[in-house]
């Protein structure tokens, strides 16, 4: 209770809280009850409502709450109706309407929000039933209409009710839910809120000798009210929905809780229909898009941890190249200084045959070294270091490879993504030289579009005529979609193609390199 108390800021006991709520339960059924008609009944909506946002251990002040406004409402009547109809006709609503809800309350906590449609067309029926049934075996006096006449009013305005109210106060329960709201849609919901009330102002102007225009406009609201819940799913519809049902009520025709607009029930009939089949399509909408959101969470998630893994393993490869290059440096340090030697003790055709044989295995040294991991990567980017490392010399020395033609700037991608590029030419071309036998161009492009920047490689053979064979398709796919799924790309083979897309959002934070 703690809570309720800091929400309303009060220091009462709970008892007194109880009674406080169950008085301000009872006065707002007496105004509800005062804007009702039969087939518009907002006290059984607010019922509904009530048990939706309060918790268990307050349902009893509710009934409590509900009998006062009963005692208030029907005590006038003890003489017309009598009295065993005004106390049992009282007694069994709220307890009956409770136990539904109790009923759903498995459902409601697990989320499966369809609960609601079977919960609010059982209360109307159960509600409907009780009451026509204690005052066809109570009441002293007839009824106006037969039994099925009032049935059907009954229900209706029942459930009408019920749609008017509870989604608004089941909204409320679920407002911390983890919905986002999304800034694009902000001027659509406004308006299309301003559109349904706008409606119902004009049908207030529209004279009694216009009833198919009112009924039209009357009508027309449901649009907007599907806009709202195609923007917002459930919680659209929980907005809509209510809204169109308050429009509809109190621009009909009645001047007593009891009366009855026939040019009204009409649209209501209508218009209840389809505030189910928004409901239905808001929960569905939201359920779908629920695990589309989680599913692509997920999915980013795992691109997350999987490019952080190969991340880790260039960085393993960085330090391994780095101490080989270390050992590199140390013995062509020590053949420079034998080499030094041999010359200054008379023997300068061994010693320059000696920094021939040192200098050429350096730079075969280093060429493969560069294979490992591309430390010019990291200084003059992702293109230069394709064409100065050694990835372009074991391209030129095999004469199949063209010169790479490569547009855009690299150095605005991550080190992650540069490197990932640089390993899927590099196992492209490789593919394609080891099982095809045409030569190869390669072409890159890489760029930003919105948040998002990436580059797209293509390999292909040079002789357009020429497919590439089904088995190297498969190898190449096989080989590549590892390293492009954790940067969201693709690899798709196409005739004589390998087209590869690798992206990444701009907002991705740059790994450190140790």
């Amino acid at each position: 209770m703690e809570r309720w108390k800091r929400s309303f800021e009060m220091k009462l006991p709970i008892e007194s809280v109880g009674f406080v709520l169950a008085a301000a339960y009872a006065l707002s059924c007496w105004a509800a009850r005062q804007v009702s008609m039969d087939q518009f009944h907002l006290p059984a909506g607010l019922r509904v409502a009530a048990l939706l946002m309060f918790p268990m251990r307050l349902w009893p002040y509710l009934i409590l709450g509900e009998y006062a406004y009963f005692a208030h409402m029907r005590f006038p009547m003890i003489d017309k109706y009598g009295l065993a109809w005004t106390i049992l006709s009282s007694a069994f609503l709220m307890p009956a309407v409770a136990l539904i809800l109790h009923w759903h309350r498995r459902l409601m906590d697990a989320r499966t929000d369809a609960w609601f449609i079977s919960a609010a067309m059982t209360s109307a029926v159960v509600v409907t039933l009780l009451n026509l049934g204690f005052s066809h075996l109570l009441w002293p006096v007839p009824h106006r209409n037969d039994f099925l006449t009032d049935a059907t009013r009954g229900a209706l305005g029942q459930f009408i009710g019920i749609l008017t109210l509870a989604p608004l106060a089941l909204l409320w329960t679920r407002r911390k839910s983890g919905w986002e709201w999304n800034r694009r849609y902000a001027a659509a919901t406004a308006g299309a809120a301003t559109v349904i009330v706008g409606l119902g102002l004009l049908t207030l102007l529209v004279p009694a000798s216009a009833p198919s225009l009112k009924i039209t406009l009357q009508l027309l609201v449901a649009l907007p009210a599907i806009a709202l819940t195609c923007m917002h799913g459930w919680r659209g519809a929980a907005i809509a929905v209510p809204l169109v049902n308050m429009v509809i009520g109190l621009t009909s025709r009645g001047s007593e809780p009891w009366s009855f607009d026939s040019s009204t029930f009409v649209a209501q009939q209508i218009l209840m229909i389809a505030g189910v089949a928004l409901l239905t399509l808001g929960y569905s909408i939201s359920h779908y898009y629920h695990h589309y959101t989680s599913g692509r969470k997920r999915e980013l998630v795992t691109a997350a941890h999987a490019r952080a893994s190969h991340f880790a393993g260039e960085m393993d490869l960085r330090r391994r190249v780095l101490e080989m290059r270390k050992m590199g440096d140390g013995i062509d340090h020590s053949l420079s200084e034998i080499a030094y030697y041999l010359r200054d003790n008379g023997h300068p055709d061994m010693a320059h045959s000696l920094l021939q044989v040192s200098v050429a295995n350096s730079r075969r040294f280093r060429e493969h070294t560069s294979l490992v991991y591309p430390t010019a990567l990291e200084h003059v980017g992702l293109y230069l270091s394709v064409q100065l490392s050694g990835l372009g010399e074991h391209w030129r020395s095999s004469r199949r490879v063209l010169s790479p033609r490569m547009v855009g700037d690299p150095c605005g991608m991550s080190t992650g993504l540069q490197l990932a590029a640089y390993r899927v030419m590099a196992e492209a071309v490789s593919v394609l030289l080891e099982h095809e036998e045409d030569r190869i161009k390669v072409h890159a492009r890489c760029g930003q579009i919105g948040d998002m920047r990436g580059i797209f490689v293509v390999v292909s053979l040079i002789d357009p005529q020429r497919h590439i064979a089904e088995g190297t398709m498969g190898i190449t796919i096989e080989r590549l979609t590892g390293r492009t799924l954790p940067y969201g790309g693709t690899v798709q083979c196409r005739r004589n193609r390998v087209r590869i897309l690798l992206v990444e959002s701009s907002e991705v934070e740059e790994p450190p390199l140790k």
